[in-house]
């Protein structure tokens, strides 16, 4: 070892210069191989930093490859940076030596050997970061560049989600898989997916969440969509608390639907993809209007806006509410100007008293839309009570910087009836930690894997 840190001085030092060129060759080579001797003995080692590693060294390989191909790719920044680094794994030859660093390793590694004999499981084999550490049991779902597979985990048994990244398609996977992973990280939320471990190989990254049972869709279809009420108002709730904590870390979730939003037995609800979130931490940065699902998209970006803020989430939580009350999606346009022409024959065509500054918009003046007088909320959501209507239409707002906000709407009237501890529960509290929280039984439930009473199982969600 200390030839190799010799080596590695002299390299630093600027006296290589002074090597023949076949020597220089021989000592590069020699650090090389030490490297990956140093990489492969490294992952037969328990990790602690798990994610925030496997992520900078991805970032630094990608990087890597991108310089070979002189492409002018993307390039990432080190977003493991700032945490600790893995320690320095020591060679096996070494432990004979009676140095406090080999005696402790020598100690470490007896103990870890005794548990894996046990288990009959070795982390040479598995471990953190490793994709032989989960089995794949069947495929939940599958899109453009990841398909989404329900897994277990071979060092605890339990069920996880594998979403996993095919890297052959260059533009923009990984770069959302890299979105999404820095995000993740560090939202640590009761109602917020869970992100246990990361894996890149060659060809995929596998991202390994908490294992959910469903989301909102399939449970509004599992009770006929039309859900109980007071379940409404509990759903609506975590969305909205899960939200709040993301704005508050300056995250835009940009990709608010039923099908992002998870639930499991116990009747806790996730938000879940965080693929196409964004970090907004300057008020004026332009991002992209080609963002949320298009049923649940708000006017402003449909109409070319590239400049918001947390609004652009709230108007998809008046969506997903009213779908929720009624049973169906608020507007299921296929296009954009259908999109729009059912905003408007519903909440009425927009004018200068009701959205400032829209007769001006060059691509609102090219559609020629009808004028519209805006329709009563109620006859179209009759179950909604005079709070919940107050509550929807502060969400449906064509101004975007006046639509209520995550933290005041978590604080509006409607949700009284849920009384006063929810309000003041931890980020890492699940409400139904709360004994007086318990979902009711829907009227139109066909029979799933919830259950209605409330009382249900919490079944383990670490890996």
């Amino acid at each position: 070892m200390e030839r190799f840190a010799r080596l590695g001085d002299v390299r630093r030092s600027g006296f290589a210069g002074n090597l023949g060129p076949c020597r220089l060759a021989a000592a590069q080579d020699t650090m090389n191989k030490m490297k990956n001797f140093k990489r492969r003995f490294s992952l037969s080692v328990p990790r602690t930093e798990t994610i925030e590693e496997s992520l900078a060294e991805f970032t630094e390989q990608f990087n890597q490859l991108n310089n070979k191909k002189n492409e002018g790719h993307l390039q990432l920044g080190h977003l493991g940076r700032g945490f600790r680094a893995e320690p320095t794994s020591i060679s096996p030859s070494e432990v004979e030596g009676q140095s406090p660093k080999a005696v402790r390793y020598r100690r470490n590694n007896q103990r870890r050997f005794s548990m894996e004999a046990s288990t009959g499981c070795f982390r040479s084999d598995i471990g953190f970061g490793k994709l032989e550490t989960y089995v794949k049991l069947e495929k939940l779902g599958e899109g453009t560049y990841a398909t989404v597979f329900k897994g277990r985990s071979k060092l605890t048994g339990n069920l996880v989600a594998l979403k996993e990244i095919r890297l052959e398609h260059e533009e923009g996977a990984p770069c959302t898989a890299i979105r999404e992973v820095s995000l993740l990280k560090n939202l640590k939320h009761a109602n917020i997916v869970t992100l246990h471990d990361f894996i890149h190989t060659e060809r995929s990254l596998t991202l390994v969440f908490e294992y959910l049972d469903s989301d909102l869709k399939q449970y509004l279809d599992n009770c006929g969509n039309l859900m109980n009420m007071h379940n409404v108002k509990i759903f609506l709730f975590q969305l909205l608390r899960g939200l709040s904590y993301c704005h508050k870390s300056k995250i835009l979730h940009r990709d608010l639907k039923p099908q992002n939003l998870l639930i499991n037995e116990r009747g806790e609800l996730k938000l879940a993809d965080f693929g196409l979130a964004r970090a907004k931490s300057i008020p004026t940065k332009t991002y992209s209007n080609e963002v949320v699902t298009l049923w649940y998209r708000p006017p402003d970006v449909l109409l070319g806006s590239t400049v918001y803020s947390t609004p652009i989430d709230m108007w998809g939580v008046g969506c997903i509410h009213y779908e929720m009350v009624t049973g169906r999606p608020m507007f299921p346009g296929s296009t954009v100007k259908e999109e729009l022409h059912l905003i408007f024959k519903l909440l009425g065509t927009p004018t200068e008293d009701s959205w400032p500054g829209i007769t001006s918009n060059e691509e609102f003046k090219g559609y020629h839309f009808t004028r519209y007088q805006a329709q009563p909320l109620k006859n179209h959501a009759p179950r909604l009570d005079t709070e919940g209507i107050d509550l929807l239409m502060s969400l449906l707002l064509y101004e975007a910087k006046c639509r209520i906000s995550a933290e005041e709407a978590l604080r509006h009237p409607y949700f009284k009836a849920l009384g006063d501890r929810v309000q003041l529960l931890p980020d890492n509290a699940s409400i139904f930690s709360l004994k007086e929280i318990q979902l009711q039984k829907d009227p139109g439930y066909r029979g799933s894997a919830f259950q209605q009473s409330g009382r249900t199982l919490q079944r383990g969600t670490e890996p």
